[in-house]
C-alpha cells in the first residue's frame, strides 16, 4: 500500500513538473481582437480581456494638442469610421491635424471591416486615448485584467515628420501616461521606427521595448543589437527557426505578427517562439489548451 501511494505521489510530482516546465506563449490580441470587433477601440479591448489575452496589442498616433489616442493609421481611415456627420468622410484626416475634442466626433465602431466577415460592429465607437485603455484595464473585472500587458507601436515615419510628433516628444508622451496609470511594468513600446525606442529607454529603462521588422532581414540579431531592443517582433513569413534560435542565444525574445491561421500557429509554436500577435485570440488559446500548452 504503502509503495503504492509512494508510486502515485511520484507520479503526481513528475506531472507537475512537467506542466511547470511547459513553456508559455504569450498571446497578444492584435488591435485588441480586429478579427471579432472593431480594431483598436474600447470594445475589442474588452473583448480580449474577456477572452483571456495575455497582452493588448494597439497602435498609437497623437492629436494636436499633444493626446495619445489608440489608432492604426495616422490620419482617421474613412473606410473604417465614419465622419461627424454621419457618413463615409471625403478624406483621411491626419491625427495630428485634429484636436482630441474633434476627433472624437468620428465613429469608428460601426463600419465592418471588409477582411473580417466574423467581426461583429459596435456603434459609437470613438478612437480611445491611451489613458481611456489604461482606464478600462483599472475598472474591469475580468480575470485577465490583473495582470494583462500592454504592447504600444508608435505610428510614425522618418521620412513623413509631419504626420506625427517629433521621436523624443513621443517617447515622453508614453513613458508619462504609462507612469500615471502604474503600468510601466506592464508595457512594451515597440516600433518599426527605433528612434523612438531609443528615446523611450533613456526616459524609462524599465519600459522594454520591441523592435518590428517586415522586410527580409538576413540578420536580426544585429537589427536587435542596433535597436538595443528587449525584442524583436517581425512580420512571421519571413522569419525562419534558426533566427528564432540565433535570437534566444542572444537573450532576445521573438514576437511574430500576425499569426492567425492553424498551420502558422503550430510552426511558431515549433520554433519555440516567445509570443504570437495575432487578430483571433480567442481561437489562439483555444488552440494552446488543446495542445496542453496552456
Amino acid at each position: 500500500m504503502k509503495k503504492t501511494v509512494f508510486i502515485f505521489l511520484l507520479t503526481a510530482a513528475s506531472a507537475l513538473s512537467a506542466q511547470e516546465n511547459i513553456k508559455r506563449i504569450e498571446v497578444q490580441g492584435h488591435r485588441g481582437t480586429r478579427g471579432t470587433r472593431p480594431e483598436n477601440t474600447l470594445a475589442a479591448f474588452r473583448e480580449a480581456l474577456h477572452v483571456g489575452v495575455d497582452v493588448l496589442e494597439m497602435d498609437m498616433n497623437v492629436t494636436r494638442d499633444g493626446v495619445i489616442v489608440i489608432s492604426h493609421e495616422r490620419a482617421v481611415n474613412p473606410e473604417l469610421c465614419l465622419g461627424p456627420e454621419g457618413g463615409k468622410p471625403a478624406r483621411p484626416a491626419p491625427i495630428i491635424s485634429l484636436p482630441l475634442e474633434e476627433l472624437k466626433q468620428y465613429d469608428c465602431g460601426s463600419v465592418k471591416n471588409a477582411g473580417f466577415p466574423g467581426q461583429i460592429v459596435s456603434p459609437g465607437e470613438r478612437i480611445p486615448t491611451l489613458a481611456e485603455v489604461f482606464e478600462l484595464v483599472r475598472r474591469s473585472t475580468e480575470p485577465a485584467a490583473a495582470t494583462v500587458g500592454f504592447n504600444l507601436e508608435t505610428k510614425i515615419v522618418p521620412g513623413e515628420p509631419e504626420m506625427s510628433p517629433a521621436p523624443e516628444i513621443f517617447a515622453k508622451l508614453v513613458v508619462e501616461t504609462a507612469a500615471r496609470y502604474g503600468m510601466t511594468e506592464r508595457t512594451v513600446v515597440q516600433s518599426f521606427d527605433w528612434r523612438t525606442l531609443k528615446a523611450v529607454k533613456k526616459l524609462e529603462p524599465r519600459l522594454r521595448t520591441s523592435q518590428l521588422t517586415e522586410a527580409d532581414l538576413t540578420d536580426l540579431v544585429a537589427v536587435a543589437r542596433a535597436s538595443r531592443a528587449d525584442i524583436i517582433s517581425p512580420r512571421f513569413k519571413w522569419l525562419t527557426k534558426e533566427d528564432v534560435e540565433r535570437l534566444h542565444a542572444e537573450g532576445i525574445k521573438v514576437a511574430p505578427w500576425t499569426l492567425n491561421s492553424r498551420k502558422d500557429m503550430d510552426t511558431a509554436v515549433g520554433w519555440g517562439v516567445d509570443a504570437i500577435i495575432t487578430d483571433y485570440p480567442a481561437e489562439l488559446i483555444g488552440y494552446l489548451k488543446e495542445k496542453k500548452l496552456r
